[in-house]
């Protein structure tokens, strides 16, 4: 008696999305047969656990080895041992590198170094994600940072270039990049409220307009050896923002400022009479922020001043929102009407970008 079998074969790389997710988030291949069996995959399948088990092996040794070409994107679309489509290629590598807000929020601002990574246990433990995810998330970081920190050029191209990641994701460890370098303090109690959205969204502001790059101020000697162009902060204009004390220091400067803020903005403000009040305390600590910013460690303390200085004495009188933009917005134009002050452009790079800030932290 013969028997006929139809049989087909092929050499495209089978991925099975679901598997991915549970190999990327760190589960043993025993968790995750666990995991796609309470999913019901076996009454949908009509599957043995027995198959499942070896398919779930199957595609947990394909991942192992695709990992190291992951590591670096672009070997990936040029090896020839996978075929992948270049759609699914794309979603392998957008995935690997996709990172946990509550995992990344722990991490933001500190250096990416063994002492960091020796916290990683603890990361784990209070977010409920397993070790290896952090653990591959952290490296991930790492890899990113010490790839493109002695590149110049465009922080999101150069991580675009050598990470095929999409544009989002490539602007979200540009922001990561950006904080560690700094050192942006970020994890004190006070900053708990903030997400990393927010913080993500003050480095985009602070990588167009207070970096080096910003600026295009490139060495005019081709042999100086200058600092990551988009990664550090332009050290002269910190060392200007020192010149807007005046606003503060002198007396009619400060009066005369009060007094255009004032007249513009009566009748607008639902909280005119406390901005009035406390208008000198609220521009103290803006400029004051400011001339600070020439030292490393009120560099690292930015946003914690932020919320000391701006945010908290607002939140405290009730402030609205939109009471905050119309005042920052008068507070910030009103400085061209002042005659005797003569850093326009300076202010304007610098509350440029705070105003934006501020009203991105600023949650009523």
């Amino acid at each position: 008696m013969t028997s006929e079998l139809d049989i087909f074969v092929g050499n495209t790389t089978l991925i099975d999305e679901d598997v991915y997710r549970l190999w990327l988030d760190g589960y043993s291949v025993s968790d995750a047969v666990a995991l796609r069996v309470r999913s019901g995959i076996l009454e949908q399948t009509g599957a043995t656990a027995a198959v499942l088990q070896s398919d779930t092996m199957d595609h947990y040794r394909t991942f192992h080895m695709l990992e190291r070409l992951l590591h670096a994107p672009p070997k990936l679309l040029h090896q020839l041992i996978f075929q992948i489509p270049p759609s699914r290629q794309a979603l392998l590598i957008e995935r690997y590198y996709a990172f946990d807000e509550a995992f990344v929020r722990e991490v933001l601002g500190k250096k990416l170094s063994k002492g960091t990574k020796k916290d990683l246990d603890d990361i784990s433990t209070k977010t409920g994600i397993t070790l290896k995810s952090c653990r591959r998330q952290f490296d991930n970081f790492k890899r990113v940072f010490k790839v493109v920190e002695e590149m110049r050029g465009s922080l999101v191209d150069n991580i675009q270039q050598h990470f095929l990641l999409s544009d989002r994701l490539a602007r979200d460890y540009a922001a990561i990049v950006f904080f560690a370098n700094n050192r942006f303090e970020t994890g004190k109690k006070k900053l708990q409220y903030l997400s990393f959205g927010d913080f993500a969204f003050c480095a985009e502001l602070m990588i167009q307009n207070w970096t080096l790059g910003a600026v295009g101020e490139a060495p005019t000697d081709p042999d100086s050896q200058v600092d990551d162009m988009d990664m550090d902060l332009d050290k002269e204009f910190l060392q200007d923002l020192k010149e807007l004390k005046v606003l503060v220091a002198d007396k009619d400067l400060l009066d005369l400022h009060k007094s255009l803020v004032c007249t513009a903005l009566r009748g607008k403000l639902g909280v005119f009479s406390e901005m009035e009040a406390n208008f000198k305390n609220l521009s103290r600590g803006l400029v004051n922020v400011a001339a600070k910013l020439t030292h490393t460690k009120d560099v690292r303390d930015l946003f914690v001043d932020l919320v000391e200085k701006f945010i908290e004495p607002c939140r405290s009188d009730h402030w609205p929102l939109n009471d905050v933009r119309l005042f920052l917005n008068q507070y910030s134009a009103s400085v061209h009407s002042l005659d005797g002050f003569r850093h326009q452009a300076l202010w304007d790079r610098y509350m440029g970008t705070l105003r934006g800030c501020l009203l991105r932290l600023y949650h009523d």
